[in-house]
């Protein structure tokens, strides 16, 4: 199975799969990261379309095992946002490269692109499983060859006016605050999109 590239004039159509980062947990659609995403990419003038596959709770094991569906034939790119459910409830981060590692060669095998979006622990869960959590992205982005948003809550990070109420999840502030600057990033993913499909 293989991506069918878009045709020129039509629309590059990339997915968000992810968690409830993705998804815009009580938040209205509008909100979500991947509308808020695709609003700033047209405004730049790029011709997107950006597909919400977040599922709030969602592992990445769960990832893997929607991934086939979640992302459907004709899509150019991924933008992948997995990780944070698996990091508060303390899995071991191996199993969690693991199942990272299987959605990246799925899409591969598929001749779709994908944009890893990484993400860090929170210290209370201590410095040796931080630093083997937080090396899951780097490690992915140098065996694959992928280009890496070092950690997608950059920016709103101890910002209680860009979180809901609980702490842990980006308001409808914190999801702009993040989709600006992850966007010079996805830019540049779609350059290479571009590129890819006019050879």
């Amino acid at each position: 199975m293989t991506a069918t590239h878009a045709a020129p004039g039509d629309p590059i159509e990339l997915v968000a799969l992810g968690d409830s980062l993705t998804a815009g947990y009580r938040l209205p659609s509008d909100a979500a990261f991947p509308t808020v995403l695709e609003r700033l990419l047209k405004a730049k003038g790029a011709d997107v379309t950006v597909a919400n596959a977040g599922v709030s709770g969602d592992t990445a094991t769960g990832g893997l095992d929607r991934v086939d569906w979640s992302v459907p034939d004709g899509t150019a790119g991924v933008i992948l946002e997995l990780g944070a459910n698996d990091m508060l409830r303390g899995t071991d981060p191996k199993v969690t490269e693991g199942a990272l590692a299987a959605i990246i060669e799925r899409l591969k095998a598929r001749g779709i692109p994908v944009l890893l979006t990484g993400m860090q622990a929170a210290p209370n869960l201590g410095p040796d499983y931080k630093a083997r959590f937080d090396a899951i992205f780097p490690n992915l982005a140098e065996r694959y060859d992928l280009i890496l948003y070092p950690f997608f809550l950059d920016g709103i990070i101890g910002d209680r006016a860009q979180h809901l109420d609980d702490g842990l999840h980006p308001n409808r502030q914190g999801v702009e605050t993040i989709a600006t600057r992850i966007l010079p990033t996805v830019e540049t993913f779609l350059g290479g999109l571009r590129e890819g499909a006019s050879r």
